[in-house]
């Protein structure tokens, strides 16, 4: 039975290998931070991380975790309505509802089943989604799973958001749904006009804050503090595995009766065991150092806007971009490949992506910025890119 397909996926991947478009797992061997050792024994300097606030590797959230193995072991065994919630989980979902403003949060395993579970529980074919054609592909993955009407607007496009509104005006009710930072460009949406369009024509919103909770707005709590309507949107999705702490685990947290409902009928929730107590009290911790200081967002700002203006100085096409993430176009999927292996050979780790990930003929290098990262790093890494970028004929 096997054989067959065995032969065609031996192709496939002979294809994507003649291309030079095979995906290689580069093997790291120590901490996650901004520099990192390879399993060739290189030290290399770490800029594709979603470390954005360096805390991956904090004492403070190592000991944390510590703690929570210590006091609530390690595995639950269970899922949260049998016998798998602990104090830690209600704790962990106050300290996010209290970080955005919000009236209450469910916890997931991943923002991918945040997403996942999102949608199905709430509408039904009566109902419509309107979502930005940027979203990512948990959203997408998620709105599959709902039998909702589907609308699908231009990035960012109020226009075009407005028109597809109109459209679904027949619909019993109406959810605009956005990321809050897009994780390929680093552009935000102009979450205040969406908000505005929404009360216009009766609908809710929901924004996935994975890439920029943490990273947008003085204090890091994201779009909503960044346009000054915090509190005011229906929903908010995140994770926990990227600028807090960088581990696993989702959330999803909003209005009351839309978490309630979620917690009844989420499927991910329902069917997937909780979070290891030790990942929940080291994000008890994180969210304690967010309530006391904003040191790590004023660093991760610092270091953001400079290191795009020395790249754009330098001639780099960079994407526009209100987040940590900094997309180097280089328009050619190969080149990103070839240019980020060269990189890698200067001691920059960084990835090339193309498509699928990101549309035909938009192949970039994503940089990803970090408070963890010191000036010499930076300095580094721009240096490495123009010798890089001068070589294959990207800059002059």
């Amino acid at each position: 039975m096997y054989g067959k397909i065995k032969e065609h996926l031996q192709k496939e991947l002979a294809g994507i290998k003649e291309a030079g478009l095979f995906k290689e797992e580069r093997i790291i061997v120590t901490p996650q931070s901004a520099d990192i050792k390879v399993d060739t024994g290189e030290d290399v300097l770490n800029f594709c991380a979603n470390n954005y606030l360096g805390l991956s590797n904090h004492p403070k959230l190592v000991a944390a975790a510590k703690e929570g193995l210590d006091t609530h072991g390690y595995g639950m065994s269970s899922v949260r309505f049998i016998c798998g919630t602990q104090d830690l989980h209600k704790t962990l979902e106050r300290k996010i509802a209290e970080f955005f403003g919000t009236e209450d949060t469910i916890l997931y395993a991943a923002c991918f089943d945040a997403n996942g579970g999102l949608f199905e529980p709430l509408l039904t074919a009566e109902d419509a989604i309107i979502s930005d054609s940027l979203n990512h592909a948990s959203i997408i993955d998620g709105v599959r799973l709902c039998k909702a009407q589907r609308f699908r607007y231009k990035n960012a496009d109020m226009e075009d958001l407005e028109d597809k509104l109109k459209e679904a005006q027949s619909a019993r009710f109406r959810i605009i749904v956005t990321d809050g930072a897009f994780s390929m460009d680093g552009n935000v949406p102009p979450l205040d006009k969406i908000n505005e369009l929404a009360k216009k024509y009766d609908a809710l919103v929901m924004v996935d804050e994975a890439h920029s909770a943490g990273v947008v707005g003085k204090t890091g709590r994201g779009v909503t503090e960044l346009f000054n309507i915090r509190g005011e949107i229906d929903i908010i999705t995140g994770t926990l595995g990227k600028a807090f702490g960088g581990a696993i685990g989702g959330f999803t947290t909003g209005r009351k009766e839309i978490i309630e409902m979620l917690r009844q009928r989420s499927r991910p929730y329902l069917f997937s065991n909780s979070l290891l107590p030790a990942v929940a009290n080291a994000g008890i911790a994180m969210f304690d150092m967010m309530a006391e200081t904003t040191e790590l967002q004023d660093k991760l700002h610092k270091n953001t806007e400079y290191f795009i203006r020395k790249m754009k100085d330098a001639g780099f096409d960079i994407k526009p971009t209100a987040s940590a993430i900094c997309a180097v176009m280089l328009y050619d999927a190969k080149l990103s490949q070839v240019m980020a292996s060269k990189l890698l050979a200067e001691g920059i780790y960084v990835i090339g992506f193309y498509y699928p990930v990101v549309p035909k003929d938009q192949a970039r290098i994503r940089v990803q910025l970090s408070a963890g990262h010191k000036q010499e790093h930076l300095d580094k890494c721009i240096a490495a890119f123009i010798k890089v970028g001068k070589e294959l004929g990207v800059i002059e």
